[in-house]
């Protein structure tokens, strides 16, 4: 059996004074893991004219919008679905980055 003591159900409505937590997930192939489609991105740069290019390394962007008060908590969180699903901890590496999310949509509305 998952734990799931942590999560709420996608799409369900939040208790009244609940924040939702935007978390910024940018997983990458950790250093020395050959990276193909990022050498591919290289050559396509090269062929386009670009110049100077040393290395490109291709990697994921995730946002996941939590329902959760506490940042240790929704951190917690956000490790665990990384390491259960988002990432390949044998070959890749990831970062988080949170940010509130109520602030945020306030911000890019009219």
């Amino acid at each position: 059996p998952r734990d799931r003591s942590w999560s709420n159900s996608v799409g369900q409505g939040r208790a009244a004074g609940a924040r939702v937590v935007r978390a910024r997930v940018h997983i990458t192939l950790k250093r020395g893991v050959h990276d193909p489609q990022g050498k591919a991105v290289a050559n396509a740069l090269a062929a386009l004219g670009f110049e100077g290019i040393e290395a490109v390394r291709q990697g994921k962007y995730i946002e996941i919008d939590l329902v959760e008060n506490d940042r240790r908590r929704a951190a917690e969180a956000v490790a665990a679905m990384c390491a259960k699903l988002l990432s390949n901890p044998v070959i890749e590496d990831y970062a988080v980055a949170f940010a509130d999310a109520d602030e945020e949509e306030s911000r890019t509305l009219p």
